[in-house]
């Protein structure tokens, strides 16, 4: 908008003089963005207090759909070692035909959420299928599964209620908690003793709710929920898990950690998302029984007031679901990889966090600015990998989260071990 057409509006809304408006639209830049002025100050001194911790974290850009190999904006071509693509389905062509056939018939997007006009006959397609891939009644789809979680608490639980949570789940399931009013009682880290205790301290709780994630993204290791199943049963609670890192490749046909537990059928909740496995794009869900199912819909508010998934998503997702149904071939090759990556990371003198068989494997360095510098210097040896530090994990618990994909060749983990191993020995984590 031209200085004099904003300055006429300013001056009509705020009752100035038009010379005055013009002179104020004029200044407005150096007012309202200086941050010399001393306005925006504390939150330089923030930022530049997490660089000098060496854990700001810098956005790195690529240039290609989402694959094992991905073009990065220096020009190079690279080996993708961390993404929660664990199927390698985000960019295969028949999940990207999908989304385009169901933007062709349902549209972009729906302005409007779903108890208004934003129920179209593909999402109540997707919420059947995501029911019957879990085993569960019903499903509900949200915006992501951050959301879901955000949701899920407040909507079933009140004061008269428990919450009894691991002390190492997600934040979005910490965030959706302290929503809630029921009360909140914290279990040590898969600690099946501290979980006993905690039940029996909620023993005068209308509900008490055992929530876990299946498997834990920061070190991959993964819940024993045989056992906590049975003590949900002892002490008559239910179950609550969070599979994101799970759905679509873990457990002996990739429906998740209660089929690699033994326990499919007998948990209560599962959360989940479409933005990993499933295609990696947005969208995340509840599968539960009816009535869960159909509470979360009269109140959950992400739900409520969030647009509806929208079409494309949906029927790649439908897709997605089709293609997981019909071949589990990926699931024991994801395996065999991991396995291999694994050995290969082991023997190079590294030490890794994690389930043997599950495919986050975490390269534990303790320093933030080590692991920062040990992923750039892997990114000049053509591997792409993030360092994680403080906040997304615990001071002294640095690390390089890599992740292995069915995509992946078996000449991609080789290659990637021997890069880890270089980069390990010029600086000083394993013997040179």
């Amino acid at each position: 908008m031209a200085t004099s057409k904003l300055a006429a509006e300013l001056g009509r809304f705020c009752r100035l003089p038009l010379t005055h408006a013009r002179s104020a639209v004029r200044a407005a830049p150096a007012r309202l963005f200086n941050t010399a002025s001393g306005r925006y100050g504390v939150f330089e001194k923030e930022v530049d207090s997490i660089k000098e911790a060496g854990t700001y974290k810098r956005e790195r850009i690529i240039t290609t759909p989402q694959a094992s190999h991905i073009g990065v904006s220096t020009g190079q071509r690279v080996i993708n070692f961390c993404a929660n693509n664990y199927v390698g389905l985000a960019s295969h062509p028949d999940v990207v035909a999908a989304a385009h056939a169901a933007l062709d018939s349902h549209g972009f997007g729906l302005s409007s959420v779903r108890f208004i006009c934003g129920t179209q006959d593909i999402h109540k397609q997707l919420e059947a299928t995501i029911a019957r891939f879990h085993g569960m009644e019903d499903a509900i789809l949200f915006p992501s599964c951050f959301d879901a979680n955000a949701g899920i608490f407040e909507a079933l639980l009140g004061k008269d209620d428990a919450i009894i949570s691991d002390s190492l789940n997600h934040a979005s399931i910490i965030d959706g908690i302290r929503l809630c009013k029921a009360q909140r009682h914290l279990y040590a880290h898969m600690d099946l003793a501290d979980l006993e205790a905690k039940l029996q301290a909620a023993a005068g709780a209308r509900t008490r709710l055992i929530v876990t994630d299946g498997v834990f993204s920061m070190d991959g290791d993964v819940a024993p929920l045989k056992e906590i199943v049975a003590l949900a049963k002892k002490y008559d609670a239910l179950t609550f898990v969070d599979e994101c890192h799970a759905t679509g490749f873990f457990g002996p046909t990739g429906r998740g950690t209660d089929e690699f537990a033994g326990v499919r059928g007998q948990i209560d909740i599962i959360n989940s998302t479409l933005g990993k496995a499933l295609g990696g794009g947005t969208g995340g869900y509840t599968a539960a029984s009816a009535p869960i199912v159909d509470l979360l819909r009269q109140r959950a508010r992400p739900y409520l007031f969030s647009n509806s998934v929208a079409p494309p998503v949906v029927g790649a997702s439908l897709k997605v679901f089709e293609m997981l149904e019909r071949d589990t071939s990926f699931v024991e090759r994801l395996r065999s990889l991991t396995h291999r990556y694994r050995k290969g990371m082991t023997a190079a003198g590294f030490t890794l966090k994690g389930h043997a068989d599950h495919p986050i494997c975490p390269v534990m360095l303790g320093d933030a600015r080590l692991a920062a510098t040990f992923a750039d210097e892997l990114l000049t040896r053509g591997v792409y990998a993030i360092g994680f530090s403080f906040p997304v994990v615990p001071k002294g618990q640095a690390r390089i989260r890599t992740q292995v994909s069915a995509a992946h060749t078996e000449e991609d983990i080789d290659y990637t071990v021997n890069a880890f191993t270089e980069v390990g020995k010029k600086l000083g984590v394993i013997p040179a």
